[in-house]
């Protein structure tokens, strides 16, 4: 019986993930949590707990995660197999988060556990539930480097005034709220009203109240800056043309619009631009063309106050000239072809832009997935570059959006944010997810996000979640809208993550509450 069950939990995570883009079938993930949850609480011992809790993070994140295959395939130093074994094998560990919500839940919150087997769950089991799924999601989006992709909540971003609440809580708490309705769900199967009851009103009130959360400042003036962001279409496969950083370039360039009458920040993708854009770096370096000549020929298509940023590299030598490290950096260059500044980002993604423990893992012939012989170096964290005419842009390259918390700098909050990323090497379920997590950014710190890849899905995010304006994947084109406008500081970008604390915590004494009122 229990190795069925922890079957069932294999098949109910892999349900779960369902709900994530690009499906986006909530309802489902709600549904699988609510049986997953049963099978928890039904468990007759605490490693029964533990075991169904890691079969369903297996099923889970093998699922969702799915689109790493993907990137294996653009990397012939690591062999093309390994991308199918990588979503499983990453799963195995990331499963033993819900592994342990699962313990925390059983070993604390189930009348199993004190030896009524015949004990249904209960509302101080699914709030506890939810104070652990927290905790848990935390950890499993800190710990050893983080990985922070897809936590639970982000499944609201199909439910947009509900995704909103993460503007008070974050992601995080909203996850835990997550298994707490899906606990109400299992609770109203059993005909127990009151749990289902306060859920329902506290959801259809936080609907109510955010629906109309938008951004509705001033209207813009004839004067207001406006942004464009360019999409290229133009996939890893094609770098292997002996003309595709030429190619990439003049794809960018032509998208990058005519100057007109009103400043515009125009932002290329993270990947597409080959050439350097630094100057002092050894001449055997610019061996197609100079960095100088690449920012004219940029500057060329700007106006006298427009502003460029782009995704690019930076180079790192040693005292005789020999390279040594790398940036993967956003640099911004104006109308008269001079750097402006330069952002470094700062979480990097392991085994996809260094390789952690080289000099073991180099000699058995593995790789980074990003092609290279030297490994990425990380920026000191979020920092601003600051535009005239266009305030403080911070910085998140790629990956880096997905960490709820982590993507501003909380001394000097910006006008907006640039999320430049190449979810080329995705597949079809990679970017949907990147981008309905960028949105969660954009909620959390009520702050706009311009999204640039070269593939898709590129887009023009406002403050409140809100889609200005995508391009689809696998089209070339752009988006060119006024600039976004930020709302004012949210209670989340002044807390931070002490929100998803301050709610397990509130969960927790709620379920202490329950227990002492039915004694």
């Amino acid at each position: 019986m229990s190795r069925f069950a922890s079957l069932v939990a294999l098949l109910l995570g892999a349900a779960a993930a369902t709900g994530f883009a690009p499906l986006d079938w909530w309802p489902v993930t709600l549904i699988a949590v609510a049986a997953w949850l049963w099978l928890v609480h039904d468990a007759a011992s605490l490693k029964q707990a533990l075991w169904r809790g890691w079969a369903f993070g297996v099923g889970h994140f093998s699922v969702n995660d799915n689109w790493i295959q993907h990137a294996f395939t653009y990397q012939d130093k690591m062999p093309h197999w390994l991308g199918y074994a990588a979503p499983i094998a990453l799963a195995l560990y990331l499963a033993v988060y819900p592994a342990i919500a699962a313990g925390l839940a059983w070993k604390f919150a189930s009348a199993r556990a004190v030896g009524n087997a015949t004990a249904r769950p209960d509302a101080r089991f699914a709030l506890v539930a939810g104070a652990a799924w927290i905790a848990t999601e935390y950890l499993r989006s800190t710990m050893f480097t983080g990985y922070a992709w897809d936590p639970l909540g982000v499944i609201w971003v199909a439910v947009l005034p509900v995704a909103r609440a993460t503007a008070w809580i974050g992601t995080y708490a909203l996850s835990g709220l997550t298994i707490v309705a899906a606990g109400a769900l299992l609770l109203l199967a059993l005909r127990r009203w009151r749990l289902a009851a306060i859920v329902a009103v506290a959801t259809a009130a936080i609907a109510l109240v955010n629906i109309d959360f938008q951004v509705t400042a001033a209207i813009p003036s004839p004067t207001t800056p406006r942004v464009r962001v360019v999409q290229p279409n133009l996939g890893l496969e094609a770098r292997a043309g002996a003309d595709y950083d030429e190619t990439s370039f003049r794809a960018l360039l032509g998208l990058s619009g005519t100057p007109g009458a009103v400043p515009r920040l125009i932002v290329w993708p993270e990947g597409a631009l080959g050439y350097l854009l630094e100057d002092g770096y050894p001449p055997q370096y610019y061996w197609e063309s100079t960095p100088a000549f690449v920012r004219m020929r940029i500057a060329a298509r700007l106006g006298p106050k427009d502003v460029l940023l782009t995704g690019g590299d930076g180079l790192i030598f040693d005292a005789s000239d020999k390279l040594t490290m790398a940036t993967n950096s956003i640099f911004a260059v104006d109308g008269r072809g001079q750097l402006r500044g330069r952002y470094d980002k700062a979480h990097l993604v392991p085994y996809g832009e260094y390789l952690p423990l080289r000099s073991i893992l180099g000699p058995l012939g593995l790789a980074r997935l990003v092609p290279g012989d030297v490994d990425f170096r990380p920026g000191p964290g979020p920092l601003n570059i600051t535009l005239p005419g266009f305030g403080a842009v911070g910085g998140q390259v790629c990956y880096e959006i997905v960490f709820s918390g982590q993507v501003v700098d909380p001394e000097h909050r910006p006008a907006i944010l640039f999320n430049p990323s190449n979810d080329a090497w995705f597949g079809s379920w990679g970017p949907p997810q990147h981008l309905a997590q960028a949105r969660m950014r954009a909620i959390e710190e009520g702050l706009p996000i311009l999204r640039s890849t070269p593939t898709g899905i590129s887009a023009v995010i406002a403050a409140d979640g809100r889609l200005l304006g995508t391009v689809p994947p696998h089209q070339a084109g752009a988006i060119e809208v006024t600039m976004p406008l930020p709302l004012p500081p949210t209670l989340f970008s002044r807390a931070g993550n002490w929100m998803a604390g301050l709610i397990a915590g509130l969960l927790v004494a709620l379920a202490v509450a329950i227990a002492r009122r039915s004694h």
